[in-house]
């Protein structure tokens, strides 16, 4: 179902905390040809409808991360309603780590960014206090 491992271990974290989400459930059209057929769309991987947040997870080479940047430029240029956040390797593998699923030696591979950070909660994908399952509450810093 998912096009990439990192997608379905983030649904994983995801479904852990309770958090509904729909895969690639949009299609954005974000240029289209003289004869109205789209030429360039972008689909981002997850949907958060209880949240109105979608999110594409990039773990791949930077050739293929600036290619994403442009089309979610492109997208936010076109609808600023959207709510749309891209979630970058070493912001995928510190919550990887946090949880316990990577050891932290996989973070030394990964240059260090000065953007959000993964390391409250679920807070790098902008969701807010989330109630762990166990019942106690996980609190992140608000959105940026």
């Amino acid at each position: 179902m998912f096009a990439h491992n990192s997608e379905r271990q983030l649904a994983k974290l995801l479904d852990f905390y309770g958090v509904a989400w729909q895969y690639e459930p949009h299609t954005f059209v974000l240029e289209r040809g003289p004869d109205g057929q789209p030429r360039q769309a972008f689909s981002p991987d997850f949907h958060l409808p209880g949240h109105d947040l979608y999110f594409e997870v990039t773990t791949l080479n930077q050739k293929l991360v600036t290619r994403k940047n442009r089309k979610l430029r492109l997208l936010r240029e076109q609808r600023p309603d959207l709510e749309v956040r891209l979630l970058y390797q070493r912001d995928y593998l510190e919550l990887l780590v946090k949880y316990g699923l990577e050891p932290p030696e996989q973070l030394d591979a990964v240059p260090r960014r000065a953007l959000e950070s993964a390391t409250d909660g679920l807070g790098l994908l902008g969701l807010g206090t989330l109630a762990h399952p166990s019942g106690s509450r996980r609190h992140r810093h608000p959105a940026a």
